[in-house]
């Protein structure tokens, strides 16, 4: 069987994950794809060499979101019990945001084709978002009878607002690209045969600075979510001494004075 996620790399620290269940549209709630994200997460936030991912899904489907075959009784999802369910939850999907929130490399989701249910979730837990034309988002749990088991409650209403994620959330109704952009769900619309290169120009515009900057900028900007200001700035100020001390930041203050290009080495 093929991988669940792929995981590519370039020269210039950018990392490519591609949910890989095409004939199914990708849904997330199979073991073998929570696993395969997690090992995708796990490595990409060891690799010194990585400065910004990109996810993406195979074939004309971001995700659909869970395995309607595997919500009924007995399945990876439905336990057939309500205590056997939770654990279900608790040991898989739910594992996913937890471990987007703890990684330190900026995400990109690149969106192709419909994101549905945890497909949408899975699109919030990314940093940035942009999308194909024919990009379709919804958070659809209540169509089933669910609600999102996998934090969407959480992250939907910090990516559009309350009064948007409410209407998505209660409604279930599907929005097109062109109101995802209107909402601020994502911040780039493209037609689809630029989406991949749209998310690789945005990439590199992330990957030219600090990694270390890069890396705390994105965790400040995840502790912003939860954290009051007190706190928050004593968080910063503590990364802020770490990244006075690193080698990058005295190489951007030297290119600057001499007006020349940067180079940066992640020291």
């Amino acid at each position: 069987m093929a991988d669940a996620v792929l995981y590519e790399t370039d020269d210039e620290g950018i990392v490519t994950l591609t949910l890989n269940r095409p004939d199914m549209r990708n849904p997330i709630s199979d073991p073998e794809v929570i696993e395969g994200l997690l090992g995708a997460l796990e490595r990409l936030d060891s690799d010194p060499a990585a400065r910004v991912a990109i996810l993406t899904g195979a074939g004309k489907g971001f995700s659909s979101g869970g395995n309607i075959n595997e919500m009924k009784p007995g399945g990876n999802v439905n336990g057939g019990v309500p205590t056997r369910t939770r654990l279900n939850y608790k040991r898989g999907i739910q594992r996913l945001p937890l471990a987007f929130a703890a990684l330190e490399v900026p995400v990109i989701a690149a969106v192709n084709g419909a994101a549905a249910g945890a497909g949408c979730d899975l699109t919030c837990m990314c940093d940035l978002r942009i999308a194909g034309e024919s990009a379709r988002f919804a958070e659809s749990f209540v169509k089933i009878g669910l609600i999102a088991g996998d934090g969407g409650s959480w992250l939907l209403p910090r990516v559009v607002g309350w009064s948007k994620a409410a209407e998505m959330a209660l409604t279930g109704d599907m929005i097109d690209a062109a109101e995802a952009l209107a909402c601020g769900l994502v911040s780039k619309v493209v037609p689809d045969h630029q989406l991949m290169d749209e998310a690789r120009a945005l990439a590199r515009r992330i990957a030219a600075n600090p990694p270390h900057a890069v890396r705390m900028t994105k965790r400040l900007l995840w502790e912003g979510r939860r954290s009051d200001l007190a706190t928050l700035l004593e968080m910063a100020a503590a990364m802020q001494s770490a990244a006075h001390a690193t080698d990058d930041h005295a190489e951007a203050v030297d290119a600057f004075l001499e007006k020349r290009k940067p180079v940066f080495k992640g020291s």
